[in-house]
Order: structure tokens, then sequence, then C-alpha cells
């Protein structure tokens, strides 16, 4: 008996010393994520300080430019009616007020709207100390085959924001400005909502645009395939129509077709993406194989 409980006993520290090392472990994750979290926002506090310091241009010509007629999309949709004849599509004026409604309302669009620019500025940094915190965890395969992840990711995202700044912004913003359903009722907008309103759809359309990132991942980790994203290409383009519809709210075909269309190359660069994922992973396998073999 006094054998086995001494053999019980030193299981029983054995266990416990892996159970401890494994806690020590995990508490050593949480200390590594907290430092990438700390790093992180202090490149968003020093991104904010700098939005705050230059907010005067920041106001004046990024977050109210949808509002100007002089805006740069407004003057190149004049020039392409100058061209094509059709006065309809050019934009003179954006109707409404812009209001505030609170004491602090100033006060506070200006710390909300620093620190939306500090994320958009910080984002490629943000990613950077995503990456970071990842690589330790991936083999050297999925280190190399995953090198260009932050930089892709923010060109991506990048052209995302352009994209759904200049575009897809000043496209909704003319035709929900200029839609009426009686002529007693006048547009009066708070700065809160006008704010939000820019924000959504800019920040929206970046996060929309890392869509082959995403299909990379779930190719890597075997969700989704090229030949399911080619068979559901009909589905795709539904979709995404629904979501043109839904982002810019105006009849016209023209516009609705104008921001769909990146989404359709999106998905045919996604499709890319999936099947070089796939193509490499068959080639691992068909190499693992042979390796058996000999």
């Amino acid at each position: 008996m006094s054998k086995l409980s001494g053999k019980k006993l030193i299981d029983t520290i054995k266990n416990k010393g892996k159970n401890l090392e494994a806690e020590m472990s995990f508490f050593d994750h949480l200390e590594v994520l907290r430092w990438h979290l700390i790093r992180s926002a202090i490149a968003i506090a020093v991104f904010m300080v700098l939005a705050f310091s230059f907010y005067d241009f920041i106001f004046d010509d990024i977050i109210m430019g949808p509002k100007s007629p002089d805006f740069w999309t407004y003057r190149v949709m004049c020039k392409i009616a100058e061209w094509l004849n059709t006065p309809d599509f050019c934009v003179t004026e954006v109707p409404g007020t812009i209001i505030n409604t609170q004491m602090a309302g100033q006060f506070i669009l200006q710390i909300n709207s620093s620190l939306i620019i500090a994320v958009l500025l910080g984002f490629p940094y943000l990613l950077y100390e995503v990456w970071l915190f990842v690589k330790p965890a991936l083999t050297d395969v999925e280190r190399k085959s995953s090198s260009g992840f932050v930089f892709y990711a923010s060109i991506l995202f990048i052209l995302g924001v352009l994209f759904g700044y200049f575009v897809v912004v000043p496209l909704a913003m003319n035709f929900l400005a200029n839609y009426s359903i009686s002529d007693s009722i006048s547009n009066t907008i708070t700065i809160d909502n006008y704010l939000s309103f820019v924000a959504t759809l800019t920040l929206g359309c970046g996060i929309v645009f890392e869509l082959p990132i995403v299909i990379f991942i779930l190719s890597k980790l075997g969700i989704m395939t090229p030949q399911f994203m080619r068979k559901s290409r009909q589905y795709a383009v539904v979709v995404i129509l629904i979501i043109a519809a839904i982002i810019t709210p105006t009849p016209d075909i023209i516009t609705m077709l104008t921001v769909s269309f990146p989404m359709f190359l999106l998905y045919e660069l996604s499709i890319v993406v999936a099947a070089r994922v796939y193509k490499n992973k068959m080639k691992a396998e068909v190499d693992f194989y042979r390796g058996e073999d000999q």
C-alpha cells in the first residue's frame, strides 16, 4: 500500500507541476498580449494628439469635405456631366443644415473624430502588433506564406477607405440630402449623425476591402475553396448588388454599379487567392506522400 501511495503522490506532484507550467505559460501569453495592447494604445494616443493638433484642417477639409460642392468627387462628376451632356449628374449643391444640439457637443465631436482619424492612421501599426502576437504560434511554413499579411491588409484597407470616402460617401450624401418627400420638411442634421454617417461608410468600405485577406485565412483553414467560390459566383453577384444598394440607397443604376464594381473585383481576387492557397496545399500533400514512399 505504501508503495502505491508513494507512486500516487509522485504522479500527483508531476501532474501538479505540469499544470503549474501550463498556467505559467497561459499567464506569460497574457503578459505578452498586455504589452501588445499597451503599445497599440500608445500609438493610437499619439495619432490622436496629432489629429487634435491639426483639427482645423481635419474638420474643414476632411470631415466636412463631402458636404461642400467643391469636393473633388463632385468636380469630377461635373466634368463627366459635361462630357456626356447630362447636367443632372453634376452636383452643385448639397442641401441641409448641420447643427449641434448639446452643450458639450462640439468638444465631444473633436474627441470622437480625432479618435476615428487616429484609428485610420494607426490601423497598419495595429495589424503589425496583431502579427507580432500571432507569429510565434505559427510554423516556419505558415510564417513564410503569411509574411506579407501586414502590407497587403494595410493596402487593401487604405484602398477601401479611399473608395468609401471619395466615392460611396459623396454619392450617398448627395442622394440622401436631395431626397425629399415634402417641401414642408427641411433637412437639419445633427453633427453627431453627420460624423457617424461619414465614419461608418468610410470604415465599412475599408473592412469590406479586407475580403481577400479573410478568404486567405479561411482557405488556409480549409473552410473555403476556389471550387466553392466559383460555383457560388452567381449568388455572390446578387449579394454584392444588395450590399451596394444598401451602401448607396439610390435608384441610379450607374451609381450602384460604380460601387459594386470594386466588390466584383475583390471577389475575383479572392478566388485567385483561394486557388493559390489550394494549389500550394495540394503540392505540399503530394510532396509529403512522396517522402513517405521513399
